[in-house]
């Protein structure tokens, strides 16, 4: 009898356990962003580094970062999207949550005074 209960608890943990490594994996299968970082590496891919030290490209990103976040309805992740700024071209990068968010995140960068131009790079985050 105790053999059969003590069997029983083994096969219900390995079954548990079995789910959390699932589970783990498939987080980490989320967070395997290898293709993004090789893509970010080629010379043609704008990064924060590329950000304009003029003072017209620092004020038109930090006019951009505070419309972002001004919006209580955007998301913590659109909020915290990369937004570059590179003789008046606003390069936006990074993960939102919605089609609606990359639309809006772009719409505030055009409004700044000074936008020539936005390129729009967010990505819609899968779920």
């Amino acid at each position: 009898m105790k053999l059969k209960l003590l069997a029983s608890v083994f096969v219900a943990a390995m079954g548990c356990r079995g789910g959390e490594e699932s589970q783990h994996k498939d987080m980490a299968d989320q967070a395997d962003n290898t293709q993004r970082n090789e893509r970010d590496r080629g010379s043609a891919a704008v990064t924060p580094m590329n950000q304009g030290e003029s003072k017209r490209d620092i004020t038109i990103t930090q006019q951009v970062r505070q419309d972002v976040v001004a919006q209580d309805e955007l998301s913590t992740t659109a909020k915290n999207v990369k937004i570059i700024t590179h003789e008046g071209v606003v390069t936006l990068r990074g993960p939102v949550d919605s089609a609606q968010e990359k639309n809006e995140v772009a719409q505030l960068a055009r409004k700044v005074d000074g936008v020539k131009e936005v390129d729009n790079q967010l990505e819609i985050a899968a779920r």
